[in-house]
């Protein structure tokens, strides 16, 4: 079953997750009022998150444009339920107005808030692709903001568990839905192929809830969590009214998800305008590559910006695109760049050939991912030991464990991911 956690660099799922430690008991029946955050732990997320923000989202550098000097809408509980009821009334989603999700779409519509532009911009990208493909499987539109509170629309969000990509998918799920890992791609990165896979594991989550507000609620918590909700519940099957006995951290997803919607739809009402990008998913086109090639032919013989081909191509590590038996891998490019790469693609099969050559004892050897396995710490064992063992790396250890630091005891059980040549 896959158990979504918070990634701590999404604005939002780091609300969430500051969110559930405001709890003081684990009581789960405890009112909406005291789930919603002080002013001060916001303010101290909004500060951790400034730290982040250049690190982890793309065109970082991009000058935010102003908004055009209009009235803006007030922030107030009036025009909030007006234009909530307007949104409610063309979504199948129960698109409840509350003290909890005004909160968080306060954090949203900041004025001038330069995070709120990037992301704006990132959606002006990935929006139109991941319609693209909820308009393929009939799935309601409003989906595509979902990807907002699970990776703030980071291609390569990662949460501290080892979900990763825009849907924060974990290894078990991302499998299962056709996502395959090795050393040189993690497909759970590739935004279409990611987006596939949420499209069917959430169409999946709906023919077992036939309501689209549980289905976010099973989407971060699994639907075990909501069954076992429902139940407790006494049967009861909006969301809403199960919410007190959901995860503590799903308590704040959906509401989180109401207020994303909001603000993105309602955005440029309040002033917010996106950061510019270089490029539009419209205005980029696929190659698929035949022999192995590093970004580095592709920038120098074709001009491309190393960010704009990281943007593109997310799912590839050590910026290699690599050539493996049953699989076909694609580079997204520019459509004019993706022209010329086909007229040239000779050529620069012929440099990335010398340069493979000239650095063979560098490149790491293509291995594949297995099913994980559990590890018991022994005598004299340390994370180095464990990680040869496995073919892995000490840091994925302790992505996968949660380990902040080397430390590790006799008899402690750790999670592995080994990996077969």
């Amino acid at each position: 079953m896959r158990i979504f956690t918070i990634f701590l660099c999404s604005l939002f799922a780091l609300e969430a997750l500051a969110y559930e430690n405001t709890w003081t008991s684990s009581d789960t029946t405890q009112s909406d009022q005291s789930k919603v955050m002080s002013d001060a732990e916001m303010d101290a997320l909004d500060a951790r998150l400034a730290r982040l923000d250049s690190e982890h989202l793309y065109f970082a550098q991009a000058r935010i444009p102003q908004a055009d000097s209009v009235a803006t809408l007030p922030m107030t509980d009036s025009v909030f339920k007006y234009y909530m009821a307007e949104l409610d009334a063309r979504t199948p989603f129960e698109m409840e107005y509350n003290e909890v999700v005004e909160q968080y779409m306060k954090r949203y519509l900041r004025p001038g808030s330069s995070r709120m532009s990037r992301m704006l911009a990132h959606g002006q990208y990935y929006f139109p692709m991941f319609e693209e493909y909820l308009a393929k499987y009939n799935m309601p539109l409003e989906l595509k903001y979902l990807a907002i509170v699970e990776s703030a629309l980071n291609p390569k969000a990662k949460s501290g568990a080892g979900a990763t990509g825009l849907w924060q998918f974990m290894y078990s799920t991302g499998k299962a839905y056709g996502l395959n890992v090795n050393s040189y791609v993690d497909d759970r990165n590739d935004p279409l192929k990611s987006t596939e896979a949420a499209c069917k594991y959430m169409l999946r989550l709906y023919d077992m809830f036939e309501d689209w507000n549980l289905v976010l609620a099973a989407y971060n918590s699994g639907p075990g969590n909501v069954n076992k909700a429902i139940r407790q519940s006494g049967g009861k099957t909006s969301y809403w009214e199960i919410r007190p006995f959901l995860p503590r951290e799903t308590s704040a997803y959906v509401p989180l998800f109401i207020a994303a919607t909001y603000a993105f739809e309602y955005a440029p009402k309040y002033g917010l305008v996106p950061a510019e990008i270089p490029v539009y998913y419209i205005e980029t086109d696929t190659v698929r590559i035949t022999k192995q090639i590093h970004y580095k032919q592709i920038e120098e013989e074709l001009g491309i910006e190393p960010s704009l081909l990281e943007f593109l191509n997310p799912q590839y590590r050590y910026n290699t695109v690599p050539v493996v038996t049953g699989q076909q891998y694609y580079l997204t490019l520019p459509a004019n760049t993706a022209m010329t790469f086909r007229m040239r693609k000779d050529t620069l099969y012929s440099i990335a050939t010398e340069y493979f050559e000239e650095r063979k004892s560098e490149v790491p050897d293509l291995s594949q991912m297995n099913e994980k396995t559990t590890h018991r710490v022994k005598s004299g064992e340390t994370l180095g030991h464990i990680a040869g063992k496995y073919g892995v790396r000490v840091s994925e250890i302790k992505r996968w464990n949660g380990l902040s630091s080397d430390m590790i005891r006799i008899g402690q059980r750790l999670v592995v991911y080994p990996r077969r040549i």
